[in-house]
């Protein structure tokens, strides 16, 4: 794949990241689930800038690879615009809306296991914008969790282009209309997604008697957390060992920062394998850092720590 842009569509918000010393398995109790009622003592809690859109490009940024922004924040987010605007991201295609920023909240318990909750706010009028008008040749477009219905409009509209996407549904798989998620996945360039979230895929599928549609993808990437990732490609299949984070801090975003480092292996012409541990490499920044778009490294440092891990010269 021959790419000179990233075009990184998803959700842009704040994130409110809090964790707790305990387990959620010592606070529910599964056979009561129907009626659950719990609450969590919290031991850290920080504001942050994230989204599944904000947190890949931030990544790509810090790679040096060129990347153009699609997102919808509300008039509340000029300290996130500038944020954005230091590391060179263009944002020609973040538009502004007459609403509050999106705002994630996050709750981590010591396993890493984590419960999310998301007020839309602005993102709502992702669907909005027109990304036709942005295409060029040489771009991939990360079709990224979002708005729903913006994600699907995206995706056809980069089906209707010509324009290859890697396709990332994550929690708004059950949200989405069977037809479309077969639609998608069935054009998609690169499906990615989580183990829990690749099974729940499959279930869909399943009872749509479509699981075949997976066999037309050209790549499918599984991300495990702390045990790596697998990548199937051309009815392959293949072990990405998890690279060694120096601490572990807060594992939200980690996900983010691993497709980034994908698509950048991809982007400076890497073989499958190595884009892979390029990804595991970008993800264990994000863990030993809290929130989402606080950590930092130059290229020189990425490669240094790429070798380090996998015994093997990388050069950006």
């Amino acid at each position: 794949m021959y790419l000179k842009r990233v075009v990184v569509t998803g959700s842009l918000a704040y994130d409110y990241i809090m964790s707790m010393p305990g387990k959620f398995s010592e606070h529910i109790m599964p056979d009561k689930i129907h009626i659950i009622n719990v609450s969590f003592i919290m031991n850290t809690f920080q504001r942050e800038y994230g989204g599944t859109g904000g947190n890949i490009a931030y990544s790509l940024s810090l790679l040096g690879v060129p990347v153009l922004l699609v997102g919808a924040l509300g008039s509340d987010a000029n300290d996130y615009q500038k944020h954005l605007k230091k590391l060179g991201i263009d944002l020609s295609a973040v538009k502004t809306f007459k609403d509050k920023t999106a705002r994630g909240f996050v709750t981590t318990d010591s396993d890493d296991n984590q419960i999310w909750g998301f007020y839309e706010g602005a993102m709502k009028f992702s669907s909005k914008i027109k990304i036709t008008e942005y295409f060029q040749d040489g771009d991939l477009l990360v079709v990224a969790p979002n708005d729903p219905k913006a994600m699907m409009k995206y995706v056809k509209e980069a089906v209707k282009n010509s324009i290859p996407y890697l396709f990332d549904p994550a929690f708004n798989i059950p949200h989405f209309m069977i037809d479309d998620l077969i639609f998608a996945i069935e054009n998609a360039e690169i499906l990615i997604g989580n183990d829990y979230e690749i099974h729940l895929i499959k279930k869909r599928l399943k009872e749509k008697n479509s699981i075949n549609s997976l066999d037309k993808l050209k790549l499918l990437i599984t991300t495990l957390g702390s045990r790596g990732s697998i990548i199937e490609y051309n009815k392959k299949k293949f072990k990405i060992s998890p690279a060694k984070p120096k601490n572990i801090n807060d594992p939200t975003g980690a996900g983010d920062a691993f497709r980034a480092g994908f698509i950048s292996g991809l982007f400076y012409k890497k073989d499958l394998k190595m884009s892979g541990r390029m990804g595991a490499i970008a993800s264990v920044y994000t863990v030993e850092k809290y929130g989402t778009q606080t950590h930092f490294y130059h290229k020189t440092d990425f490669q240094k720590r790429y070798e380090q891990n996998y015994s093997q010269k990388l050069n950006l």
